[in-house]
């Protein structure tokens, strides 16, 4: 039961239903309504795992009464547990079998043999994002921050919160927990904002991602047999169909919380208009890069100080391989993040790495020269370094690039993978257009001021629902749905 889907329709009326009429003013049936549906809503995913969600709530619950009671030695211990508690949840069931097989490699690699067996671990849905929060309150309550949460049910509901359990946002504690103590009452105003936020992420999922992913699917599915041609082309567009496939949801579960009255962390905010990586990183994935900055680069870069700019620039690289193998346990995603690591760099010794530079267009309303030559030139980073990131392994990332630049081999793709190509680019650039005339929005088609006449607006947002429903592309799994 995914989050565009008719299923998922069926399960959210009738939850919607209850959640506003029988229960709208009571806080606590609301939020034990809203726990049933999202233990619900993770069991048809994963019911195998879904003790190990409601048995790490009951455990990081209990450890932040138990730091809030503390002082000194004792309270900085029980948050070191939990946070030793979150990694090795995340080491345990998502890296130990990438740790067995890499050291076996290892090992033959020298001419030992030894007997590593990789265990049949169930990797369970949406771990790196419910390991997150759960980190976060112990150290939020830990630093002083936030008060511990002593309504179980409240911290359990933010924990198990359905629209972004499988692939966030990963809203904070300290934001998300006191809304839930209030009932909400139905909210006009913010329902219509959820609906077509809803609807923009539809339409930038089915429509441009989903189109997207049949032509990018099919080269990495048979790289031997592909040209410079494809390739380039499929690395030029994966940046688009990834940003819309997980923008997409983003705002669907951004827009299904505001149905419910309750806001959450808003995760991107228009990437492919910076003009380095420092504010790509700023603007793509927001809600981990946040996480990762306040929790790992932040004490690096304390620790690290007296070394300067050495210092800086290694909390940094840290930081970004942090970023990476969170996605995943692959050696592509530590290279990823190397990567985007080594790219800070040139941009810490000029001195441009914290400078925040207002976007102004000029006098026709686009971006001026100089801001959409860097914009192109971050793009053209970020889709080198996404090679590496949609590549199985580092030699097939390998065999892409030199495949990418053997220019001799260049040929035209088929006349129907033109046609869904030139489609899918064209919905693009459409969305591309709109978020930069909205770059002062939240998302796109907050479109209010723009359209004041409702009649307008509405006929938009019909010729919206139509082309999703007339160009979706075949139906995709969420990308980060796997991380």
């Amino acid at each position: 039961m995914v989050i565009n889907s008719f299923s998922f329709l069926f399960f959210f009326v009738i939850l919607f239903l209850v959640y506003y009429f029988p229960l709208k003013n009571n806080a606590n049936a609301q939020n034990i309504w809203l726990l049933v549906a999202s233990y619900l809503f993770y069991g048809i995913a994963d019911w195998k795992m879904l003790p190990l969600l409601v048995v790490s709530t009951v455990v990081f619950y209990g450890l932040g009464l138990f730091i809030s009671q503390s002082a000194g030695k004792r309270a900085s211990l029980l948050t070191s547990l939990g946070v030793i508690a979150g990694v090795g949840m995340l080491l345990y069931f998502k890296y130990l079998n990438f740790f067995i097989d890499s050291f076996a490699t290892l090992f033959s690699s020298i001419g030992i043999r030894v007997n590593l067996t990789t265990l049949h671990i169930i990797f369970p849905l949406g771990i790196s994002f419910f390991t997150f929060r759960l980190m976060s309150y112990v150290i939020e309550v830990y630093r002083g921050k936030m008060e511990p949460v002593r309504d179980f049910v409240a911290f359990a509901a933010y924990i198990a919160f359905f629209p972004t359990l499988l692939a966030g946002p990963i809203d904070r504690p300290n934001i998300f927990i006191p809304q839930l103590k209030s009932s909400r009452a139905f909210n006009y105003d913010l329902a219509v904002d959820g609906t077509r936020q809803i609807l923009w992420g539809i339409f930038k999922k089915m429509v441009i991602a989903d189109n997207m992913a049949l032509f990018v699917g099919s080269v990495w599915g048979d790289l031997a047999g592909q040209n410079a041609t494809t390739l380039i082309l499929a690395a030029l567009i994966f940046p688009l169909q990834l940003y819309a496939d997980f923008s997409g949801y983003s705002d669907m579960a951004i827009g299904v919380g505001k149905l419910l009255g309750i806001r959450v962390a808003v995760n991107f905010r228009y990437p492919f208009f910076a003009r380095n990586v420092a504010e790509y990183w700023r603007t793509w994935h927001m809600s981990l890069t946040s996480w990762v900055t306040d929790y790992v680069f932040m004490p690096l870069n304390v620790k690290f100080r007296e070394w300067g700019t050495t210092g800086l620039l290694l909390a940094i690289i840290i930081n970004m391989v942090v970023i990476g193998i969170w996605h995943g346990a692959n050696w592509t995603y530590a290279v990823f993040g190397l990567y985007h690591g080594l790219l800070f760099i040139p941009l810490v010794l000029t001195g441009s790495f914290a400078k925040k530079k207002k976007l102004i267009a000029n006098r026709y309303g686009l971006p001026t020269g100089g801001d959409f030559t860097k914009m192109v030139g971050t793009y053209l980073l970020v889709a080198f370094g996404l090679i590496i990131f949609n590549a199985p392994s580092v030699g097939q990332a390998g065999m892409f690039i030199e495949g990418l630049l053997n220019f001799s081999n260049m040929a035209t793709i088929t006349a129907e993978g033109l046609r869904m190509l030139v489609l899918s680019l064209f919905f693009a650039a459409l969305m591309l257009i709109a978020e930069w005339k909205q770059r002062d929005k939240e998302y796109a088609l907050q479109i209010d001021t723009i359209f004041p006449k409702k009649v307008v607006r509405y006929a938009i947002y019909w010729v919206l629902l139509i082309i999703s429903v007339l160009f979706s592309g075949e139906e995709q799994v969420f990308i980060y749905m796997q991380f």
